[in-house]
């Protein structure tokens, strides 16, 4: 595989590296970069990283990507591709490699003669990881010698300097950094299962690439070795989507597959149906999770529909009614998981967080490329198209049945307060960037936050006990449960085809429950039904989890609430001093309803004071396996869930 190019493909020097000066700034605002300097934005440097030598193996050179943490929760990636360039840049006067790791937007994906194809967010480069980290090392095997670089904080300590000779065919770059605590201050320590997903996630989309992620840490060695996990597709999309499917029963054996190219688009495909009624459809542009769509998605979709349609009308055996029944999108989409993968060379992105193609010519490639290949692979397998047909008449169906339901949902104002009587206190502004609603677990609970809200632009919709589980039940049968659509009718965008997000009523919509096993059951319920049902909500940055506190710590008129038990311990000594407790009271919430309606606004509805959970898509696939997990048919899946997490539950009520 490292030598499949064309010999005018090898010339990667540091002549092809384009410059974009401008690292001062990125210590000062990291998370203009990398988005945050939170948990998300520690790992986001570990995928630059990764992301380089992903480019090698889609350039044909690198089949090898090992990642490793090591005990003090620094980084190294390996990789067997070309290695960096070390000769002189011709303008810059300084080594390639020099120049790739202190110049921001200073790499070899600028040139696209030495890239076609590159992934990585937006191209943030390498040079940013190493503005953000303490230290960093790097050394590169090419041209028969390992060379060795070291930086402080974006600063080169150690000029390029060589360290032994090598084998003339032994090539690759290892980068080791340790990222800087002044800059992320949240936290230090890398999760394992978050680096997995996305490792994970890039050999399903990178076919014939293995990635090693190995954690040395002391307390995850298994049986005092470190623990490693290897993530190889030789199958591409097509091991995606059965990974993806899990548990559920597939409708056909084979997972129909497409990988072709179409006006430089590269485009794979991989689809499968299976007996759930959830819809699992990801998209990719170059390697980068596109969770809020675009072009090419648009193709994908509108193309399905059209290629099934037309199949019905020309080729099933149905009966004349059926064959008149016009499927809709969320007709074929009704069990559908599939993945979509373009490769654009000049890809343009939109929308809330950057992550929405804008190309056009990628939806017309993508929906030519179905409409020939797709319609080609129906005809060739007939039982397979008979039993997609099938689950898309069945969904028809319950589609008409659902729409009764739909209209109990709609309002002939713009809130037709009889339609929900008692339950919304509505504020009384209406400008949605100003207002938000809490979604509350129990009349109790919803009182108290009635009487305590700020009735301008705060909304309190109580929920009666527990809504129904989308995971397991139909469309129609979601919409005959009445705490769903008061949901929908308070919120005003309407649901599935009719879902408008310009008519969403709030800006904020706040779960908010209690703090024990009941009120994480709900919790999960209620972002199981967003996340399957209305996800455009999660997209826009809509949708937040209160955080109401643990405990309450007092004595005298002074009080303290507490959000876990450190914090409980820290303000008891803080009022009783080092020798004990002396006459403090700490008492325990339980529920929300414990809390008197001035409490209430005080620790979780006041925007001054309170502390906020916003939900994200920032990895849908690993959302959409724990959806499946914990509200899934399957009991085994989430009892091996609950055993693997049990131990990072630091408070459970039962």
């Amino acid at each position: 595989m490292a030598n499949s190019s064309a010999e005018s493909d090898n010339e990667y020097g540091a002549g092809q590296i384009t410059v974009l000066k401008g690292l001062e700034a990125v210590r000062k605002r990291p998370g203009m970069y990398i988005g945050s300097t939170s948990a998300r934005g520690l790992h986001h440097l570990v995928y630059e990283v990764v992301d380089n030598s992903i480019d090698e193996a889609l350039a044909g050179f690198a089949d090898r990507v090992v990642v490793t943490i090591h005990p003090d929760d620094s980084i190294s990636v390996e990789d067997n591709g070309r290695g960096i360039p070390v000769d002189m840049h011709p303008v810059e006067k300084m080594p390639g490699v020099e120049l790739a790791m202190t110049v921001l937007h200073a790499g070899g994906k600028f040139d696209k003669d030495t890239y076609k194809v590159s992934g990585g967010l937006h191209g943030v480069g390498v040079s940013v990881v190493n503005a953000l980290s303490t230290q960093l090392k790097v050394w590169i095997k090419r041209d028969g010698k390992e060379h060795y670089m070291d930086f402080e904080r974006g600063i080169t300590q150690t000029k390029l300097k060589v360290m032994r000779q090598v084998g003339a065919k032994e090539t690759g770059t290892r980068v080791w950094f340790k990222p800087d605590g002044e800059i992320f201050q949240e936290t230090l320590r890398y999760d394992w299962t978050t680096l997995a997903s996305r490792l994970r996630e890039l050999a399903f989309l990178n076919k014939g690439i293995q990635i090693t992620l190995r954690d040395e840490r002391e307390d995850e060695l298994k049986d005092g070795q470190p623990r490693e996990e290897i993530f190889f597709a030789r199958g591409g999309l097509r091991e995606f989507v059965t990974y993806l499917i899990g548990n559920k029963k597939p409708l056909h054996p084979d997972v129909v597959y497409i990988d072709t190219t179409r006006e430089d688009i590269g485009i794979e495909m991989a689809l499968q149906y299976n007996d759930s009624y959830a819809e699992n459809v990801f998209s990719f542009v170059n390697n980068i999770n596109t969770h809020e769509g675009g072009t090419h998605l648009t193709g994908f979709k509108s193309a399905l529909t059209s290629v099934i349609n037309k199949y019905i009308q020309d080729k099933s055996n149905l009966n004349k009614k059926d064959k008149e029944t016009r499927l809709s999108g969320d007709d074929v989409r009704e069990g559908l998981t599939a993945v979509l993968s373009v490769k654009v060379l000049e890809p343009q992105f939109e929308g809330q967080t950057k992550t929405k193609l804008g190309n056009s010519e990628a939806e017309g490639a993508v929906r030519s490329v179905m409409n020939e290949l797709l319609t080609q692979y129906l005809d060739e397998h007939p039982k397979t198209a008979n039993a997609i047909i099938d689950k898309a008449m069945s969904a028809a169906r319950a589609r008409e049945a659902a729409r009764k339901a739909r209209d109990l949902t709609r309002k002939k104002s713009a809130l037709d307060v009889a339609a929900l009587p008692g339950k919304l206190a509505d504020c009384s502004l209406s400008d949605p960037a100003l207002c938000e609603i809490y979604l509350v677990e129990g009349d109790s609970a919803g009182g108290s936050a009635k009487q305590g809200r700020k009735r301008d632009f705060q909304a309190i919709l109580p929920l009666r006990g527990k809504i129904i589980n989308v995971e397991k039940a139909r469309f129609d049968k979601v919409l005959n449960n009445e705490e769903i659509r008061t949901i929908i009718t308070a919120i005003g965008t309407g649901i599935k085809e009719e879902f408008d997000l310009a008519k969403t009523r709030y800006h904020k919509i706040i779960i908010m429950t209690d703090a024990d096993v009941d009120g994480a059951h709900i919790r999960t319920l209620l972002l199981t039904f967003f996340y399957r049902q209305m996800p455009e909500l999660i997209d826009a940055g809509y949708m937040y989890i209160a955080q109401p506190p643990l405990y309450r710590v007092a004595k005298g008129k002074e009080e303290f609430y507490a959000y876990s038990e450190k914090e409980r311990d820290g303000y008891a000594e803080r009022l009783g001093g080092p020798e004990g407790r002396g006459n403090i009271m700490i008492q325990r919430y339980k529920g929300l309803g414990e809390m008197n309606p001035e409490q209430l606004w005080k620790t979780t509805m006041d925007p001054e004071t309170r502390t906020m959970l916003r939900v994200t898509m920032e990895d849908a696939v690993l959302a959409d396996q724990t959806f499946q997990t914990l509200m899934g048919d399957e009991v085994e899946p989430r009892r091996l869930f609950i055993e693997t997490n049990a131990r990072f539950v630091s408070n459970l009520d039962i």
